[in-house]
């Protein structure tokens, strides 16, 4: 039988800050009133040449080292992201072309604060079923270009930054053990995008109403999370036969300090117990627990055959959990690491070269429809540029503007 293990992790965070005093220079708040709803202290900001697509690579390339795994072993990468770097193509594919992935398949999963658990079960049952044997799970947002910066309910609460896990088939028992994925569309109103898709396009009316940013019933979306947490929990701490004594550390979705601590104790687990970093980071929606994992195991609060259950809620309604038995690591030497930048850099001049041939291409033969005829190439009635390559530059800039403060 096979197993997957979490076998890597690793994080990234922007380097900018925003506390709650440089906040309280932007909209009518205090750095005591957030605190006291949300627990929250500080969280990191995108910079203007830093993308989900940027971060999620930092953290996937951490994540490979600690697992001794070079981009070319990958057979699959899931991004969730509820940011992504565009609509098409996925953010993950610019992740596998970074890493050098040249056998794995890649694709984004859109389930909000839920995305990366969600992500993390779809990656195991493929190990398990034998569709895969190694695989990559990333959970990265911008979250800070899709806020709105005047209202204070909402732009307090979200940061950036990305978190990622390697799973690896292994025979012996342990490693994600089991899954739980649910969802209510009937409260999808209570947290939302509300244009950007093919309901609302972007147009001049609906940026002037702030259509464009993350609309929220904090109330609701509250009661729901101290619902859907303990229940959850319960049920894939059951289906693992644990109990919830038997479990070694609690890492839920960092949304709201309350909720992580009404939590616990409907659990009746300690919060000594219970991993929580939202102070730091505030809510990063998907990347928050993959975060969250990383920064536990670099304090060494994760050992080997721990019994770990992490739980996300979100958008859509969306909510999930997953019982893990932390693995027994291996130390990457200093040569993997070595090789692994060598690696990198070759995937990046692979590509650029693989750019440039399509464009000579294109330029020499051009479509079916645009083939050069006597010599002369005629011009794609379709296609008004199709003499320049598209641009694919994943530090595009933001669409608003994140405030200084």
């Amino acid at each position: 039988m096979r197993y997957a293990h979490i076998t890597g992790w690793g994080k990234y965070l922007p380097q900018r800050v925003m506390t709650n005093d440089d906040l309280a220079r932007i909209v009518e708040t205090s750095d005591a009133w957030i605190r006291e709803r949300t627990g929250i202290v500080e969280r990191h900001i995108a910079g203007e040449s830093e993308t989900t697509a940027s971060m999620a690579i930092a953290a996937a390339m951490e994540a490979l080292n600690v697992a001794g795994v070079s981009g070319g072993q990958l057979d699959l990468i899931v991004v969730a992201t509820a940011t992504p770097e565009h609509i098409f193509p996925s953010t993950a594919c610019f992740v596998q072309d970074a890493l050098g992935a040249d056998r794995a398949g890649a694709f984004d999963l859109s389930a909000a604060c839920a995305g990366f658990v969600y992500g993390l079960s779809v990656a195991a049952d493929a190990i398990k079923a034998g569709s895969a044997d190694t695989a990559l799970v990333i959970g990265a947002e911008t979250l800070s270009r899709i806020v709105n910066w005047d209202d204070r309910s909402t732009c307090v609460l979200f940061g950036d930054g990305a978190g990622a896990v390697v799973l690896q088939a292994r025979d012996q028992p342990g490693g994600v053990l089991s899954t739980l994925l649910r969802a209510d569309g009937s409260g999808s109103e209570l947290l939302m995008l509300p244009a950007g898709g093919s309901k609302i396009p972007i147009t001049p009316q609906v940026l002037e109403q702030r259509l464009n940013t993350i609309k929220m019933n904090g109330r609701e979306v509250y009661r729901f999370a101290s619902r859907v947490i303990e229940r959850a929990t319960r049920e894939v701490m059951h289906k693992a036969g644990w109990t919830a004594e038997q479990v070694d550390l609690f890492v839920p979705h960092q949304a709201n300090l309350r909720i992580i601590e009404s939590a616990a104790r409907s659990l009746n687990i300690p919060m000594e117990r219970v991993f929580c970093n939202i102070q730091h980071y505030g809510n990063t929606s998907a990347a928050s627990i993959p975060i969250a994992l990383a920064e536990a195991a670099a304090a060494g609060r994760l050992r080997p055959n721990d019994r770990v259950v992490m739980v996300g809620f979100g958008g859509g309604l969306t909510w999930a959990a997953a019982a893990v038995q932390w693995s027994e690591l291996g130390t990457p030497s200093r040569s993997r690491r070595v090789f692994s930048r060598i690696g990198y850099q070759w995937a990046s001049l692979r590509s650029r070269a693989r750019r440039v041939l399509r464009h000579v291409e294109d330029r020499l033969f051009g479509t079916a429809d645009t083939a050069p005829q006597n010599g002369k190439r005629e011009k794609d009635p379709v296609r008004p540029h199709a003499e320049r390559p598209l641009e694919t530059n994943s530090a595009a800039q933001p669409a608003q503007k994140t405030p200084e403060r």
